[in-house]
């Protein structure tokens, strides 16, 4: 399964009986079979389609992500059917009040990101001698957090948070050492991003967000229900759950795309205050991108099955006694 980018002027997009046929100043250019799209990722209101479009891609089974066009942002996401076991959300929702499950759930996610972290900085270490300060107070920080997050019994999502939080900052300036100063990058900045790195982050992040929403949707889990970011007006909290985890791999990946000169400066503008990808840049970064994306994938749908299977034992009973109690 594969993922169309459409990011282009003139572009028109229409449907062909079960493919997606393209036309740029009117004239067909070509087409895609439905069957080989597992998503269709839009940037901004460079393409143009119409309702009849969205229904066929969501039919097929595909999702349809629309991007910010300045700050690479998800605006809105169309997904196709939904799933329709009620067993898996009642048991997920009860779950949400479960302190005890909260905490444990937090626990794993927050240890893993902890030490793909500390994995990052250590490599850092071996190739960049020369930012060995900032790298080697990264990864005692993150040693630290490891080794606050071992009490168990004490702890609460409060306090884990906490101790990722203080962890975050040190290791935000030991990724900030490794990159050259032309990126002009400091730390995270969002909304808009204000450097070419910050730009590569949030549009990583944005990628993993949807591919987190598609499969909790696809396996029954509702999005918006997490354990560890408390559900919240307007955020699928269940979402950044599960990509915590995989942060890190995408700050690396953006560091060694900076390091082999893959992104380069000259891909970005400045405008508003805002950076800009330009479009010989996005090509890179979605074609590099797609090259190593499916291994989250596989990871983030293995997390969903197994929730789903552990949510679905649980809540079958309250769907059964549910119905027991209808009049």
């Amino acid at each position: 399964m594969a993922t169309l980018y459409l990011d282009q002027q003139d572009l028109e997009l229409r449907a062909d009986g079960k493919t997606l046929a393209f036309y740029e100043s009117g004239e067909r250019r070509g087409t895609v079979p439905l069957s080989f799209l597992d998503r269709v990722v839009i940037k901004g209101g460079r393409t143009r389609l119409d309702s009849g479009v969205l229904m066929k891609i969501a039919e097929a089974g595909a999702t349809t992500v629309l991007v910010s066009p300045r700050i690479g942002n998800r605006v809105a996401i169309i997904l196709g059917p939904a799933h329709n076991d009620a067993a898996v959300r009642l048991a997920q929702a009860r779950r949400v009040f479960d302190e005890a499950y909260c905490r444990d759930f937090a626990l794993r996610l927050v240890t893993a990101k902890l030490r793909r972290q500390r994995q990052t900085m250590t490599l850092a270490l071996r190739d960049r001698p020369d930012a060995r300060r900032p790298l080697f107070d990264a990864v005692a920080a993150i040693d630290g957090a490891l080794e606050a997050l071992k009490n168990r019994e004490s702890a609460t999502c409060a306090t884990i948070r906490g101790i990722e939080g203080a962890a975050a900052r040190t290791y935000i300036k030991g990724l900030a050492a490794v990159f050259p100063p032309s990126a002009r990058f400091s730390g995270r900045n969002r909304r808009p991003p204000r450097d070419p790195v910050n730009v590569c982050l949030s549009l990583a992040y944005t990628l993993l967000h949807v591919d987190a929403v598609r499969a909790a949707y696809a396996a029954g889990i509702d999005p918006l229900l997490g354990f560890y970011h408390r559900p919240a007006f307007g955020r699928e909290s269940l979402a950044c759950d599960l990509i915590e985890p995989l942060r890190p791999h995408a700050d690396a990946w953006v560091w060694q795309m900076w390091r082999a000169r893959v992104f380069r400066e000259d891909h970005y503008t400045t405008a508003g205050g805002a950076c800009l990808i330009g479009k010989a840049g996005r090509e890179r970064f979605y074609q590099q991108w797609e090259g190593q994306a499916g291994r989250y994938r596989r990871w983030m749908r293995r997390m969903v099955a197994s929730l789903a299977r552990t949510l679905r034992e649980e809540g079958e009973p309250l769907l059964a006694l549910a119905e027991e109690e209808e009049p």
